[in-house]
Protein backbone atom coordinates (compact mmCIF):
# COMPACT_ATOMS: atom_id res chain seq x y z
CA UNK A 1 0.00 0.00 0.00
CA UNK A 2 2.84 2.47 0.76
CA UNK A 3 3.87 2.00 -3.19
CA UNK A 4 0.34 3.34 -3.45
CA UNK A 5 -1.08 6.99 -3.18
CA UNK A 6 -4.64 6.31 -1.20
CA UNK A 7 -6.17 9.67 -0.84
CA UNK A 8 -9.73 9.44 1.03
CA UNK A 9 -12.03 11.67 2.15
CA UNK A 10 -11.19 13.21 5.18
CA UNK A 11 -13.79 13.75 8.04
CA UNK A 12 -12.54 17.07 8.56
CA UNK A 13 -12.55 18.34 5.39
CA UNK A 14 -16.82 17.35 5.01
CA UNK A 15 -19.26 20.52 4.47
CA UNK A 16 -21.48 20.90 7.24
CA UNK A 17 -19.22 18.82 10.15
CA UNK A 18 -20.63 19.45 13.24
CA UNK A 19 -19.28 22.46 14.86
CA UNK A 20 -18.37 21.04 18.55
CA UNK A 21 -16.42 18.04 17.03
CA UNK A 22 -14.85 20.24 14.50
CA UNK A 23 -13.36 22.11 17.68
CA UNK A 24 -12.69 19.62 19.59
CA UNK A 25 -10.51 17.78 16.61
CA UNK A 26 -9.05 21.28 16.34
CA UNK A 27 -7.94 20.75 19.89
CA UNK A 28 -6.06 17.74 19.23
CA UNK A 29 -4.29 18.88 15.85
CA UNK A 30 -3.00 21.63 17.92
CA UNK A 31 -1.73 19.05 20.58
CA UNK A 32 0.12 16.95 17.70
CA UNK A 33 1.57 20.40 16.02
CA UNK A 34 3.11 20.86 19.58
CA UNK A 35 4.34 17.65 19.78
CA UNK A 36 5.71 17.61 16.30
CA UNK A 37 7.94 20.68 17.18
CA UNK A 38 6.20 21.86 14.13
CA UNK A 39 6.44 25.97 14.83
CA UNK A 40 9.86 25.48 16.43
CA UNK A 41 11.04 24.56 13.12
CA UNK A 42 9.59 26.91 10.98
CA UNK A 43 10.49 29.89 13.34
CA UNK A 44 14.66 28.54 12.61
CA UNK A 45 13.49 28.66 8.85
CA UNK A 46 11.70 32.23 8.88
CA UNK A 47 14.58 33.95 11.11
CA UNK A 48 17.07 32.26 8.24
CA UNK A 49 14.91 33.99 5.70
CA UNK A 50 15.31 37.33 7.72
CA UNK A 51 19.33 36.92 8.18
CA UNK A 52 20.04 36.37 4.26
CA UNK A 53 17.90 38.31 3.02
CA UNK A 54 18.88 41.33 5.34
CA UNK A 55 15.51 42.21 6.65
CA UNK A 56 14.09 43.92 9.83
CA UNK A 57 10.81 43.20 9.31
CA UNK A 58 8.87 39.63 8.29
CA UNK A 59 5.18 38.71 6.99
CA UNK A 60 3.87 35.40 6.72
CA UNK A 61 1.16 33.93 5.27
CA UNK A 62 0.10 30.76 6.39
CA UNK A 63 -2.61 28.73 3.89
CA UNK A 64 -4.89 26.64 5.01
CA UNK A 65 -4.17 27.34 8.77
CA UNK A 66 -6.83 25.29 10.20
CA UNK A 67 -7.16 26.12 14.14
CA UNK A 68 -4.19 28.78 13.54
CA UNK A 69 -2.08 26.95 16.35
CA UNK A 70 1.17 27.17 14.45
CA UNK A 71 1.09 31.02 13.05
CA UNK A 72 -0.08 31.82 16.87
CA UNK A 73 2.75 30.10 17.90
CA UNK A 74 5.21 31.68 15.97
CA UNK A 75 3.67 35.11 16.49
CA UNK A 76 4.39 34.78 20.37
CA UNK A 77 7.69 33.36 19.67
CA UNK A 78 8.40 37.00 17.50
CA UNK A 79 6.66 39.00 20.23
CA UNK A 80 8.93 37.64 23.53
CA UNK A 81 11.97 37.93 21.12
CA UNK A 82 11.49 41.26 19.73
CA UNK A 83 11.40 40.36 16.45
CA UNK A 84 9.24 42.19 13.79
CA UNK A 85 7.07 39.76 11.97
CA UNK A 86 3.45 39.79 10.90
CA UNK A 87 1.27 36.88 10.31
CA UNK A 88 -1.57 36.11 8.65
CA UNK A 89 -3.67 32.88 8.35
CA UNK A 90 -5.90 31.82 5.86
CA UNK A 91 -8.80 29.27 5.73
CA UNK A 92 -11.81 28.09 3.66
CA UNK A 93 -13.71 27.26 7.26
CA UNK A 94 -15.26 29.71 9.12
CA UNK A 95 -15.23 27.53 11.98
CA UNK A 96 -11.57 27.03 11.96
CA UNK A 97 -10.99 30.38 11.51
CA UNK A 98 -13.21 31.46 14.65
CA UNK A 99 -11.12 28.96 16.61
CA UNK A 100 -8.11 30.69 15.62
CA UNK A 101 -9.58 34.31 16.18
CA UNK A 102 -10.57 33.09 19.72
CA UNK A 103 -7.26 31.39 20.51
CA UNK A 104 -5.20 34.52 19.04
CA UNK A 105 -7.27 36.98 21.62
CA UNK A 106 -6.53 34.67 24.87
CA UNK A 107 -2.97 34.51 24.23
CA UNK A 108 -3.08 38.88 23.94
CA UNK A 109 -1.14 39.05 20.57
CA UNK A 110 -1.51 41.83 18.01
CA UNK A 111 0.51 40.58 15.46
CA UNK A 112 -1.23 37.84 14.11
CA UNK A 113 -4.73 37.62 12.32
CA UNK A 114 -6.72 35.41 10.31
CA UNK A 115 -9.55 35.29 7.61
CA UNK A 116 -12.00 33.41 5.68
CA UNK A 117 -10.67 32.84 2.83
CA UNK A 118 -10.37 30.06 -0.25
CA UNK A 119 -6.65 30.08 -1.37
CA UNK A 120 -7.57 29.13 -5.01
CA UNK A 121 -10.43 31.96 -4.62
CA UNK A 122 -9.27 34.85 -7.90
CA UNK A 123 -8.95 38.62 -6.37
CA UNK A 124 -6.15 40.96 -5.95
CA UNK A 125 -3.70 39.43 -4.34
CA UNK A 126 -1.27 41.02 -1.63
CA UNK A 127 2.50 39.63 -1.34
CA UNK A 128 4.10 38.23 1.69
CA UNK A 129 7.78 37.83 2.36
CA UNK A 130 7.16 33.82 3.29
CA UNK A 131 4.21 31.67 2.44
CA UNK A 132 3.94 28.63 4.24
CA UNK A 133 1.36 25.42 4.60
CA UNK A 134 1.15 22.80 7.01
CA UNK A 135 -0.14 19.13 6.86
CA UNK A 136 -2.41 20.56 3.65
CA UNK A 137 -0.67 19.42 0.72
CA UNK A 138 -1.78 15.60 1.20
CA UNK A 139 -5.43 16.50 1.46
CA UNK A 140 -5.54 17.21 -2.67
CA UNK A 141 -5.26 15.76 -5.38
CA UNK A 142 -1.97 16.22 -7.48
CA UNK A 143 -3.39 18.24 -10.15
CA UNK A 144 -4.80 20.79 -6.94
CA UNK A 145 -1.73 20.44 -5.22
CA UNK A 146 0.64 21.83 -8.34
CA UNK A 147 -1.99 24.42 -8.67
CA UNK A 148 -1.43 25.12 -5.04
CA UNK A 149 2.46 25.45 -4.89
CA UNK A 150 2.27 27.66 -7.89
CA UNK A 151 -0.42 29.73 -6.28
CA UNK A 152 2.38 29.64 -3.11
CA UNK A 153 5.06 30.95 -5.80
CA UNK A 154 3.01 34.04 -6.80
CA UNK A 155 2.28 34.84 -3.42
CA UNK A 156 5.71 35.30 -2.02
CA UNK A 157 8.29 37.59 -2.24
CA UNK A 158 11.03 35.47 -0.83
CA UNK A 159 10.60 31.93 0.38
CA UNK A 160 8.23 29.46 -0.07
CA UNK A 161 7.99 26.73 2.93
CA UNK A 162 5.66 23.11 2.90
CA UNK A 163 5.67 21.15 5.77
CA UNK A 164 3.92 17.89 5.63
CA UNK A 165 3.75 14.16 6.21
CA UNK A 166 5.60 12.00 3.84
CA UNK A 167 4.15 8.35 2.82
CA UNK A 168 5.74 5.39 5.18
CA UNK A 169 5.01 2.34 7.02
CA UNK A 170 6.71 3.45 10.00
CA UNK A 171 4.83 7.21 9.80
CA UNK A 172 0.95 5.25 9.46
CA UNK A 173 1.88 3.41 12.68
CA UNK A 174 3.10 6.38 14.44
CA UNK A 175 0.16 8.34 13.19
CA UNK A 176 -2.28 5.56 14.22
CA UNK A 177 -0.83 5.32 17.99
CA UNK A 178 0.20 8.75 18.14
CA UNK A 179 -3.28 10.53 17.33
CA UNK A 180 -4.90 8.44 20.11
CA UNK A 181 -2.68 8.98 22.27
CA UNK A 182 -3.06 12.96 22.03
CA UNK A 183 -6.35 13.41 21.00
CA UNK A 184 -9.76 12.23 22.04
CA UNK A 185 -11.57 13.33 19.09
CA UNK A 186 -12.56 10.24 16.01
CA UNK A 187 -12.16 12.55 13.69
CA UNK A 188 -8.52 12.62 14.89
CA UNK A 189 -8.36 9.41 15.01
CA UNK A 190 -9.87 8.55 11.63
CA UNK A 191 -8.12 11.45 9.71
CA UNK A 192 -4.67 10.95 11.12
CA UNK A 193 -3.76 7.47 9.51
CA UNK A 194 -6.05 8.48 6.63
CA UNK A 195 -3.92 11.47 5.97
CA UNK A 196 -0.02 9.49 5.57
CA UNK A 197 -2.06 7.10 3.34
CA UNK A 198 -2.71 10.25 1.42
CA UNK A 199 0.62 11.81 2.08
CA UNK A 200 3.12 12.08 -0.86
CA UNK A 201 6.64 10.49 -1.05
CA UNK A 202 9.25 13.11 -0.93
CA UNK A 203 10.53 12.53 -4.35
CA UNK A 204 6.51 12.67 -5.62
CA UNK A 205 6.44 16.15 -3.33
CA UNK A 206 9.86 17.05 -4.78
CA UNK A 207 8.79 16.43 -8.76
CA UNK A 208 5.51 18.35 -8.16
CA UNK A 209 7.94 21.57 -6.83
CA UNK A 210 10.05 21.21 -10.24
CA UNK A 211 6.46 21.39 -12.44
CA UNK A 212 5.15 23.77 -10.53
CA UNK A 213 8.35 26.07 -11.01
CA UNK A 214 9.41 25.50 -7.58
CA UNK A 215 12.89 24.52 -9.30
CA UNK A 216 16.09 23.97 -7.00
CA UNK A 217 13.61 23.14 -3.62
CA UNK A 218 15.40 21.63 -0.99
CA UNK A 219 13.86 18.58 1.17
CA UNK A 220 14.69 17.67 4.26
CA UNK A 221 13.30 15.02 6.78
CA UNK A 222 12.21 15.73 10.70
CA UNK A 223 10.39 13.66 13.23
CA UNK A 224 8.04 12.67 12.91
CA UNK A 225 8.09 11.26 9.71
CA UNK A 226 7.45 15.05 8.06
CA UNK A 227 9.62 16.91 5.54
CA UNK A 228 10.22 20.23 5.28
CA UNK A 229 10.09 21.96 2.06
CA UNK A 230 11.70 25.09 1.49
CA UNK A 231 12.07 27.33 -2.24
CA UNK A 232 13.65 30.54 -2.81
CA UNK A 233 12.88 33.43 -5.13
CA UNK A 234 16.05 33.77 -6.88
Amino acid sequence: MWHQRLLTAEIMDQPGLDELAHRQALTGLRRVNAVSLTARRLWFQLLDVMRRRRLTSLSVLDLACGGGDVALRLAKTATLRGVSMTLHGWDKSETAVAFAKVAAKSADVDNVDFFTRDVFEAGDEAEYDVVMCTLFLHHLKRNVALQFLERMKTLCRHTVLVDDLYRSRRGYLMALVGCRLLSRSPIVHFDGPASVKAAFTIDEAAQLAHEAGLENARFSRHWPQRFLMQWNQP
